[in-house]
C-alpha cells in the first residue's frame, strides 16, 4: 500500500472514530456521573467528580476509572470466608477477655475491629530500625513451624538481603514461610530477589497475579500492612518496611520509626488479618494449619488489633481516628508522617483542642512525598487556631504512626493521619490499654518532640512555594 493510499484509508477512518467517540464519551461521562452521585462518600466528593467529568472528560474518565471507587467489594466476602475458617479464634478470645468491669475505653474500637480486646499479652516498644529488625530477625530464627511475613515495601538492598537470608534459613530447617508484599510499594523489587525466595522454598504472592489489594491492577487500593507472625506465638507490627532507608541508610539519614513486638492472645488477632489477606490475594485458606492458641504472658496487658480497609462496611480508618479523638479527655498526641485529614476528622480534632485536651501533632520537617507534605500546610492554620500544637521533627525523617490517648491507651501501627489511610489503604493498628505502657509511649514521644520545632508561622508567612503549593495540593487530598 502506498503512502497516499494509507493516508486515504486513515483519513476515511478518522470521521468514524470521531463519530463513535462522540457517542461513547458522553455515555461514559453520564455513567460515571451517576456512579459518583450515588456512591461518593460525601456530597462534596460527588460535586467534585461531576464538575471534573463535565469540564475535562478526556482526563476525568481515566482518572475516575482508577481513583473514583473507595470500596473493594470482593474483600468483604473473602473476610467472611476467612473468619469461618478460623472460628476457633472467637472461642479462644472468650477465654481471655478483658474484665467487663474495667472500662478501658475499648468499646468503639472493639466494634470497629469486630473482635474483643484480650488480656494476657506482653508488648515491647521497638524504637527505630536497628533494634526493631534485630528483634524481628531473632524471632524469625526461633521459628519452628511457620512464618507469616507481610510488608508494603521490600527492597533488594543490604537489609532486604539479610532479611531474605533469615527467611531462607527458616525454610531450610523445615519452617513453612509465606511472604506477601504490595505491588506498588515494592514496585522496584527485582525479579532476582523474588526468584531467590521461591528457590529457597518460600511461598510468595506475585502482585501481577494476585486478585486482591496486593495487585498492581488495583492501583488506588494498597495493602499498607507490615506484619510478622512466628508460630502464632510472637508478632510484630508497626511502621517499618524492609529497605535500607528504614535503618538510616537513605537520603534522610536518621529514620525515626516505631514498631511493636507482641506476645499472647493478641497475636492470634494479628494472624487472623494475615490469613484474611492471604485468602483474598490467593483464594487459599491457611487458617486450619495455624496455631490459634498462644499462651498468656505474665505482663497480662489488654490489647486489640484494629484492622482498617476499604473492604469494610464502614470507613474504619477514619472512624479509628475519630474514636481516638473522642476518647481523649486530657491528652491526644499523634505522630504521623502525613497530615491530610478529611473534614469530619479535622473538625473532631479541633473540637478536642477547644474542649481543653492537650492535642499535639508530630510531623516531619522534610518531605519524602511532596504533595501530602504541601497539603498539610493547608490545614495547619485552622488546627493551630483551635489550640492544636504542631511540631516539626528536624532530626531526620519521622515515619512512625503512633496515637497516645490520655495516660491509658496507646496505638502503634501502619495507619497515617491522611485520607489514603482513612479510606484507601488496608492498615493495621495495635492498641494497648495500659497506663504503664502508655507512659513508655509518652516518654518516647516527649523525646521526639525535644528533637522538633514548634510550627509558629501561618501559611501566609511560609516560603512562596509552600504558599502556592499547599492550597493546590489540598485539592488532591481525597487520594493523598
Amino acid at each position: 500500500m502506498s503512502g497516499n493510499d494509507m493516508g486515504v484509508t486513515l483519513g476515511s477512518i478518522y470521521p468514524h472514530l470521531i463519530a463513535v467517540a462522540a457517542v461513547l464519551v458522553p455515555l461514559a461521562v453520564a455513567f460515571c456521573i451517576w456512579r459518583a452521585v450515588t456512591s461518593a462518600r460525601t456530597p462534596q466528593g460527588a460535586v467534585a467528580w461531576v464538575v471534573f467529568l463535565l469540564a475535562a472528560p478526556w482526563f476525568a474518565l481515566p482518572s475516575y476509572a482508577i481513583l473514583g471507587h473507595h470500596k473493594v467489594r470482593g474483600y468483604k466476602a473473602a473476610r467472611r470466608d476467612s473468619r469461618r475458617v478460623v472460628k476457633a479464634l472467637a472461642d479462644f478470645a472468650d477465654e481471655h477477655p478483658v474484665s467487663q468491669d474495667a472500662d478501658l475505653g475499648q468499646g468503639a474500637f472493639e466494634r470497629l475491629a469486630d473482635m474483643p480486646a484480650v488480656g494476657g499479652n506482653s508488648v515491647d516498644l521497638l524504637i527505630d530500625g536497628d533494634d526493631a529488625f534485630a528483634a524481628m530477625m531473632a524471632a524469625m530464627d526461633r521459628a519452628e513451624h511457620y512464618l507469616l511475613v507481610q510488608f508494603y515495601t521490600f527492597a533488594d538492598d543490604d537489609l532486604g538481603g539479610r532479611f531474605a537470608d533469615r527467611l531462607i534459613a527458616a525454610a531450610a530447617r523445615g519452617v513453612t514461610v509465606r511472604v506477601m508484599y504490595d505491588g506498588v510499594g515494592s514496585y522496584g523489587l527485582s525479579s532476582a530477589y523474588t526468584r531467590r525466595l521461591r528457590d529457597g522454598g518460600i511461598e510468595t504472592i506475585d502482585p501481577h497475579e494476585a486478585r486482591g489489594p496486593t495487585s498492581r491492577r488495583q492501583v488506588n487500593f494498597r495493602n499498607h500492612r507490615k506484619t510478622i507472625v512466628i508460630d502464632g506465638r510472637e508478632g510484630f507490627v508497626g511502621g517499618l518496611n524492609v529497605a535500607d532507608d528504614y535503618v538510616g541508610k537513605g537520603p534522610f539519614g536518621h529514620w525515626r520509626d516505631t514498631h511493636l513486638a507482641l506476645r499472647g492472645p493478641v497475636v492470634a488477632q494479628l494472624q487472623l488479618i494475615f490469613a484474611e489477606d492471604w485468602h483474598w490475594a490467593t483464594g487459599h485458606e491457611i487458617g486450619p494449619g495455624l496455631d490459634w492458641r498462644p499462651v498468656d504472658e505474665e505482663a497480662n496487658l489488654a490489647a486489640l488489633i484494629v484492622p482498617c480497609g476499604p473492604g469494610d462496611d464502614f470507613d474504619t480508618g477514619a472512624l479509628f481516628f475519630a474514636a481516638a479523638i473522642a476518647e481523649a479527655r486530657e491528652r491526644l498526641w499523634i505522630a504521623s508522617p502525613y497530615f491530610v485529614p478529611d473534614a469530619e476528622v479535622l473538625s473532631a480534632l479541633k473540637v478536642a483542642a477547644l474542649r481543653g485536651v492537650d492535642v499535639r501533632v508530630l510531623v516531619p520537617d522534610v518531605a519524602d512525598h511532596t504533595l501530602p507534605w504541601l497539603a498539610a500546610f493547608a490545614y495547619f492554620d485552622e488546627i493551630r487556631a483551635a489550640g492544636v500544637k504542631v511540631w516539626r521533627y528536624t532530626s531526620g525523617f519521622t515515619h512512625q504512626k503512633v496515637v497516645l490517648i490520655d495516660d491509658r491507651i496507646a496505638a502503634v501501627g501502619t495507619a497515617n493521619f491522611d485520607n489514603r489511610s482513612f479510606r484507601l489503604n488496608f492498615e493495621t493498628m495495635a492498641m494497648v490499654f495500659d497506663g504503664a505502657f502508655a507512659g513508655r509511649v509518652a516518654a518516647m514521644l516527649e523525646a521526639d518532640i525535644a528533637r522538633a520545632l514548634p510550627l509558629e508561622k501561618d501559611l501566609s508567612e511560609q516560603k512562596w512555594k509552600v504558599r502556592l503549593g499547599a492550597p493546590l495540593a489540598r485539592l488532591l487530598s481525597p487520594v493523598l
